[in-house]
């Protein structure tokens, strides 16, 4: 999922199902409303996992897209040689949107919270996560569940609006302190903290890349 143009007014509490029925609703449109904006994250996202496994067989490297949508992540891995992709979404319609471009293996509908999912331990090479945190999307109790199933060793590459970390009630004073948190257990490790201008026109993100321990 992508987070700018969205039917959940900042801040707004939602209930799950709430959230689902928007993105369920959004679905048909959803690429060409983000082909519309020259929305660049999922570029950026894929850029990532390229520099990172620069010297791999990219068609060997499991990746799970989580909060996938209708997979424009997806797409600019397959284009970069990256086969080996599952999509993980609450929206069924949304990941319907994401079968027909035939670029995932598995395409998983639910919620990515504190539950887990179903996914075995040490699964996946990389994940990534381009605009899932957002209003009514994925908060920090998400972490400890993309940790469990990425290998040691692996990566996981999250991007999202700079301006969510600073004005969202959910991410304010709480992401990036999870974020630490789970640094100083020993579970992950920071790689970088870069701001990327212009992730969207004239707004700018902000990408994470961890490396799980």
């Amino acid at each position: 999922m992508c987070d700018e143009v969205v039917f959940i007014p900042r801040n707004q509490e939602i209930s799950p199902e709430g959230v689902r029925k928007n993105y369920d609703d959004w679905a048909t449109s959803y690429d060409q409303v983000y082909a519309e904006l020259d929305y660049k994250a999922p570029q950026f996202c894929a850029e990532t996992l390229t520099e990172t496994f620069a010297a791999a067989d990219r068609s060997q490297i499991r990746i799970l897209d989580v909060a996938a949508g209708t997979g424009l992540v997806g797409e600019e891995l397959h284009k970069m040689g990256f086969t080996n992709m599952d999509a993980v979404d609450c929206s069924q319609k949304m990941l319907d949107e994401a079968k027909v471009k035939n670029i995932y293996g598995r395409l998983i509908c639910d919620f990515v919270g504190p539950e887990q999912l179903d996914m075995e331990k040490d699964t996946y090479d990389a994940i990534v996560c381009c605009g899932g945190f957002a209003t009514g999307l994925l908060n920090e109790d998400c972490f400890p569940e993309l940790i469990r199933v990425v290998k040691p060793g692996g990566i996981i590459c999250i991007t999202m609006r700079e301006l969510f970390l600073h004005t969202l009630e959910a991410y304010k004073d709480k992401l990036e302190p999870a974020m630490a948190r789970l640094e100083q257990e020993g579970l992950w490790e920071r790689l970088s903290r870069d701001v990327i201008p212009d992730f969207y026109p004239n707004k700018s993100g902000v990408r994470f890349v961890f490396r799980v321990l």
